[in-house]
């Protein structure tokens, strides 16, 4: 009877305990599930995450200083155009035009791509680095035309001869120089009219274009006119080892062509044209111009001079000078500052960094010690247009009041000016109005003028 009894109560507890340790087993499977499902749920939204909110950022298209501001030309020419035009797709051949860099860049409109999904396919556009590899073959572009080659091994023989160094018959009493590392396309009316400018008011002159594009059969045919008219201009390519030799830059150069050097963001063409004009002045001694520079009259009176873009107006001095003028006997000392201050200071994502900021700066540190003395012409000598406001040089009159205004500043730049700066990035597409003061002056400084219309 007590076996008949404990059977049960012992199957009883087996029971009972295999319903806890099956309820615990339940338990364990119910978390691993649901650690199992959290885990796939938190890889569903990433995944959804990364296809569902691409966003496309294109970076604003890099235009060295205005390549789009440029079209194709000839010579001889049917009319004279200070505003051109030209193709977006010269990228290298638009990568200087002397020097732009005195206006903030221009910010090309930004498009804001949108991106047609799939729903099976995700497309991923890394635009920053299609830039950069596009901006290296233009960098590279540029350090190929600067590579030695034959034509410039007798540079500084070559300009020396021309100067007329080594001859009794005739030498240069007064050397320009203009710089130009760019396309023989881009080089087109604007530049010309500055090289009629500067045999208008110095007809015994003597110009020296340094580039490797205009030193060439075609560059030729382009200065041919001027030739023929009996002016002294010559295009050669620039050799920049002879120019920098026993300078701080020439090792900066050599690191420049091992491709040592960030060139960042800034044009590189227009970089190596605020150091060569250093070089040459520096080298052979005369004046810079840039190529959008209208001369006015003689700079024979005019030594060791600089030019104040801005002045500060409460104490009349001046607050930022420019480098696209400069008049400096050879191998000034502060020439030499100059090219120091490139090669140690250099920043290719700073624009004007190494221009106008450049001399700036330079001459501010250096001001006021022996050997340094150089004259700092108010902003109407060579920029009697500040470039915010060069747009109202190319207008015509709109009213009596305008009309007088016109006539004012005209007579104060005839009389005060050497040079009118066009500011090239903000005047290039304006077009010249009857009655401005630009269309008053390019009639006074023209060469051509008979066989030339002055309106675009």
């Amino acid at each position: 009877m007590d076996g008949y009894n404990n059977y049960p109560k012992a199957n009883s507890y087996s029971s009972l305990l295999q319903y806890f340790l099956s309820l615990q087993y339940l338990q364990r499977s119910k978390r691993s599930f649901f650690a199992l499902l959290s885990l796939f749920l938190v890889f569903l939204l990433a995944y959804n995450g990364a296809t569902m909110f691409c966003i496309y950022i294109p970076f604003p298209a890099k235009t060295p200083p205005d390549p789009g501001n440029f079209s194709p030309e000839t010579v001889p020419r049917e009319s004279r155009k200070l505003a051109s035009v030209s193709s977006s797709t010269k990228v290298i051949s638009s990568v200087l035009y002397a020097v732009k860099e005195e206006n903030p860049p221009a910010i090309s409109k930004t498009h804001f791509t949108l991106l047609h999904k799939d729903r099976h396919l995700v497309v991923f556009e890394n635009n920053s680095l299609v830039y950069a590899q596009r901006r290296m073959r233009k960098h590279k572009s540029v350090l190929k035309i600067l590579r030695s080659e034959a034509r410039i091994k007798r540079f500084s023989t070559k300009v020396k001869e021309f100067f007329g160094g080594n001859s009794s018959n005739y030498q240069c009493k007064i050397q320009f120089f203009m710089t130009w590392i760019s396309s023989l396309d881009s080089f087109g009316d604007r530049e010309l009219f500055a090289i009629e400018s500067v045999f208008k008011a110095h007809p015994n002159g003597c110009l020296v274009v340094a580039s490797n594009s205009m030193d060439s059969k075609r560059g030729m045919q382009i200065l041919r006119p001027f030739l023929n008219k009996g002016f002294r201009v010559m295009a050669i390519s620039p050799d920049f080892d002879y120019l920098l030799k026993n300078t701080v830059a020439q090792a900066w150069f050599d690191r420049l062509m091992k491709g040592e050097i960030e060139t960042g963001e800034v044009s590189l063409g227009q970089n190596l044209s605020n150091l060569l004009r250093l070089g040459l002045l520096y080298k052979f001694g005369g004046i810079y111009i840039d190529t959008d520079v209208i001369v006015l009259k003689s700079f024979r009176n005019l030594r060791n001079s600089i030019g104040a873009q801005t002045i500060d107006l409460e104490t009349g001095n001046w607050s930022r000078l420019n480098n696209a003028v400069m008049v400096f006997d050879k191998g000034h000392p502060l020439l030499y500052k100059f090219i120091e201050e490139f090669a140690l200071t250099f920043d290719g994502n700073k624009w004007g960094h190494n221009g106008p900021y450049l001399v700036s700066r330079v001459v501010s540190r250096v001001n006021g010690r022996p050997g340094f003395n150089i004259t700092v012409l108010p902003p109407v000598a060579f920029y009697p247009a500040d470039w915010k406001k060069i747009g109202s040089l190319f207008n015509g009159p709109r009213n009596e009041g305008h009309s007088k205004w016109l006539l004012a500043k005209l007579r104060q730049i005839r009389g005060q000016s050497y040079t009118v700066h066009l500011w090239n990035k903000q005047s290039r597409r304006i077009k010249i109005e009857e009655g401005s003061i630009i269309g008053h002056i390019m009639s006074g400084c023209c060469v051509f003028c008979n066989s030339s219309e002055l309106t675009l």
